[in-house]
């Protein structure tokens, strides 16, 4: 059960990466190219633009509850 939360929790964090990359993809083409080459910005731009990226960021954060509970 452990192994199936954690693969979970990651496939919902892959998402909610490539939510933020179209997100930022849409705002700004620089953003989007700085999330796709560097993915951990892609969580610094959320922070930024929590109006327009609200949704990826819990989609992030429920994969994150997820892999914490398979731990």
């Amino acid at each position: 059960m452990d192994i199936f939360l954690i693969l979970c929790g990651s496939i919902v964090l892959a998402l909610s990466w490539f939510s933020l990359l179209v997100s930022s993809a849409k705002e700004d083409f620089t953003w989007g190219l700085c999330s796709f080459f560097l993915p951990p910005l892609s969580y610094l731009y959320s922070l930024c633009r929590l109006d327009v990226a609200r949704d990826a960021v819990i989609l992030g954060l429920i994969g994150l509850v997820l892999i914490g509970l398979g731990l």
